[in-house]
């Protein structure tokens, strides 16, 4: 019997070494036989570190932190955007007051 398989607690270190080993192609059946662990017990491993990785992929979180500064950016977006289309307004009102383009046409009342 190897040293590593008298050990009965894994710490998170040495599951992801196992795996990262997994991943990079060595055999499930080797790997169990090295280390001691059943192979089913080393591919729940390898899945439950892959699933934490989509999740770590993931967009949204549930730190309050992190959900406060998104609010935050899309209240700031908002405000560029009016004050971008105000920008735009006064612009246009100038070049009309400066001549750059033809006032309408205004009806006169009969």
């Amino acid at each position: 019997m190897s040293k590593k398989s008298s050990v009965k607690r894994w710490s998170a270190k040495r599951k992801q070494e196992v795996v990262l080993r997994l991943l990079r192609g060595e055999s499930l059946d080797a790997l169990s036989r090295e280390t001691g662990q059943p192979a089913a017990v080393l591919s729940g491993w390898r899945d439950e570190f892959l699933e934490g990785g989509v999740a770590a992929l993931k967009r949204r979180t549930d730190d309050p932190k992190v959900a406060a500064l998104e609010r935050e950016l899309r209240r700031a977006k908002r405000l560029v955007g009016d004050l971008m289309m105000d920008k735009e307004l006064l612009e246009m009102r100038i070049a009309r007051h400066e001549g750059e383009f033809p006032f309408p046409k205004r009806r006169s009342n009969p």
